[in-house]
């Protein structure tokens, strides 16, 4: 819940911020000098390739949940079994462990979106993002019966 929170949270704050960017922006296309405008053009593209990342990110972040929503009805979300540190922090090494085994899990059913699923858990509680946000991407693909991302 507190993730939620803390990404609407984040994602009203950009929106914000891109009103009042683009506000600027038409401000100083209004003002109808060649460069002014010019200028307020360029202004105004940052908003907008703002709000198409922030809308694909929020697709993405919406799938992933419903993913985890079916898996979960399912009874085949992957157990936390990983060590943890004094402070709280995942023990390196049992991360990788449980790497290991996603992986070959992975493998040996490599068209089965839940597999991708736990896969890019084990990614991400290895600390490797972006081949966690990959796999998850595998997995919405998979589910959705949508051509494999490269």
């Amino acid at each position: 819940m507190r993730a939620k929170l803390s990404y609407a949270l984040t994602a009203a704050v950009l929106v914000f911020y891109f009103v009042l960017v683009g506000s600027r922006g038409v401000m100083l296309i209004q003002t109808g000098t060649v460069l002014t405008v010019t200028f307020g053009v360029a202004v105004l593209i940052l908003p907008v390739i703002g709000v198409w990342f922030l809308w694909k990110n929020t697709q993405f972040v919406r799938r992933a949940n419903a993913l985890a929503a079916e898996l979960d009805a399912e009874g085949g979300l992957p157990v936390d079994e990983l060590k943890r540190t004094p402070g709280g922090r995942i023990d390196r090494d049992s991360a990788d462990e449980v790497f290991a085994k996603r992986k070959a899990e992975t493998e040996a059913a490599p068209d089965d979106w839940r597999s991708w699923f736990r896969l890019a858990v084990a990614y991400h509680d290895a600390r490797d993002t972006p081949r966690a946000r990959k796999a998850m991407q595998r997995a919405i693909a998979l589910h959705d019966g949508r051509p494999l991302p490269a």
